[in-house]
């Protein structure tokens, strides 16, 4: 099966302008407090990058085209690495220690007086 893609220039133009857009229009209705868990959360974006960097390396028939492809996948593979980090440091700040905490205050029920 031969699969290939043409892309013109200003269809590019115009899928990258509508994608920022879209992004810029969702990331910025989003209250502040969200903002970290949400990004740190949509990696796949960065998913969908390394895999339109591929298809774009794929595709390449210049060295420039090859250079940019290959930064693409470079770039995307490492905001999604980085992405996944974030998300376990985050995640991290909200385990528990493992040691009793000291300011609970221990209160002996009333009905269990002995």
């Amino acid at each position: 099966m031969h699969f290939d893609m043409a892309i013109t220039g200003f269809v590019a133009i115009y899928i990258f302008m509508l994608a920022a857009f879209g992004g810029w229009v969702i990331i910025g209705n989003v209250p502040a407090i969200l903002h970290t868990p949400l990004m740190s959360g949509s990696n796949f974006v960065h998913g969908i990058v390394v895999i339109g960097g591929i298809m774009a390396l794929l595709n390449a028939s210049t060295v420039t085209e090859q250079v940019i492809g290959f930064f693409a996948v470079l770039l995307g593979a490492g905001n999604a690495a980085g992405g996944y980090a974030v998300t376990d440091r985050m995640l991290a700040m909200f385990k528990t220690s493992g040691h009793e905490l000291s300011h609970v205050i221990h209160v002996k029920h009333p009905a269990r007086q002995s």
